[in-house]
């Protein structure tokens, strides 16, 4: 990997959409849904960001919001294909995890699609789970049934 990669977060929101829209739209395989994507990326404005830079150019972001008084979610996060198995997404989640632990949050969840429906999506449960995240519940029907929702969770204390 040529360059370092920088970990920062962005506080202006016609930057965070702009980092969100540039590395979601080069997802397809887990954001090709427009409806969703575009929420996420109008989502993303209000949300505490945190982008991944290498020499000056956005390679990934994560994005953080309260669902609860104890309880923050790794709203969505993106990293380039070509920068997959790199510690960029471990870098993000360090940062983001530390921001939440400062502002005192017990705990910390994310949402994907259950292991066992899609391969890349295997892949984003298995990256969750070397985090340190662990299975709480499935919600078969939340986004749909081809689409059970898995939901890991972490205590921050």
């Amino acid at each position: 990997m040529e360059g370092i990669i920088e970990i920062t977060e962005i506080l202006d929101g016609r930057q965070k959409r702009e980092i969100a829209r540039e590395i979601l739209e080069a997802l397809p395989d887990w954001f090709g849904i427009p409806e969703a994507r575009e929420t996420y990326i109008a989502d993303s404005e209000g949300q505490t960001f945190f982008a991944a830079f290498q020499e000056g150019s956005p390679k990934g972001f994560l994005c953080l919001k309260e669902t609860g008084r104890d309880t923050v979610e790794l709203a969505v996060m993106g990293v380039r294909r070509e920068f997959h198995r790199r510690g960029i997404g471990s870098m993000l989640f360090q940062a983001a995890k530390e921001q939440a632990r400062k502002e005192k949050y017990s705990f910390l969840q994310v949402k994907t699609v259950e292991m066992g429906h899609y391969q890349e999506y295997d892949a984003t449960n298995r990256f969750y789970l070397s985090l340190g995240f662990r299975e709480f519940e499935v919600f078969p029907t939340l986004w749909d049934e081809g689409n059970p929702c898995q939901i890991y969770v972490m205590s921050l204390s």
